[in-house]
């Protein structure tokens, strides 16, 4: 059976402090935007951190994606 990147990813978040890491980052960060959506009005500041946390995102992503596919990549060679 094939080895997934859904396999790997859990795989890393058990065992990998650093990918748990940045999927605690990631996390932290959806929350903090989260809270920023739900309110009813939106300064300059909101709208800046809102900007910036949603850079963060991705920042964060690319590093666990970029993780997952070297596991995925040493993991489908052996």
């Amino acid at each position: 059976m094939p080895i997934t990147a859904d396999d790997v990813r859990q795989s890393l978040l058990a065992n990998d402090p650093e990918y748990r890491h940045l999927e605690d980052e990631h996390s932290r960060c959806e929350s903090q935007l989260e809270e920023i959506l739900r309110a009813p009005y939106h300064s300059s500041e909101d709208l800046a951190l809102e900007v910036n946390l949603k850079k963060m995102k991705l920042r964060l992503r690319d590093r666990m994606e970029l993780i997952v596919a070297r596991h995925h990549h040493s993991l489908a060679h052996r």
